[in-house]
């Protein structure tokens, strides 16, 4: 494609250096992708091992009770050791044998000051 004008010239020269912006658009385009995709693979990276360290554990397929102390504003979790330290107290106090659920609040929250007051060895 040949013009004789000197307009022509012009525009080749324009064209010359649009193809030329056109590259280093390419090339910044390119570089935006490369970096965008890079930072993805490096966040996945780290969250990777920390979501596997947050993942719950198996689980028991007991039921779990947690009882309140009021006093103490803490939770405690009634198992069997709990409930043989319950009839420990009991024993202790010359008190008649009857489930925890069933004492009244002053006998609970007397038994969770001795319990804090006997804490076990074991856990």
């Amino acid at each position: 494609m040949r013009h004789n004008s000197t307009v022509s010239k012009c525009i080749v020269k324009a064209t010359a250096i649009l193809k030329a912006g056109m590259s280093n658009l390419e090339d910044y385009t390119m570089d935006r992708t490369h970096r965008y995709i890079s930072s993805l693979f490096l966040t996945a990276a780290l969250a990777v091992p920390v979501a596997i360290m947050a993942a719950p554990g198996p689980q028991n397929a007991s039921v779990q009770v947690r009882v309140y102390d009021r006093d103490h504003k803490d939770y405690h979790n009634w198992d069997d050791h709990e409930n043989q330290s319950w009839g420990l107290y009991l024993s202790n106090n010359h008190k008649k044998p009857h489930e925890f659920a069933k004492a009244n609040k002053k006998e609970q929250s007397q038994y969770w000051n001795w319990r804090h007051d006997h804490p076990d060895d074991k856990r």
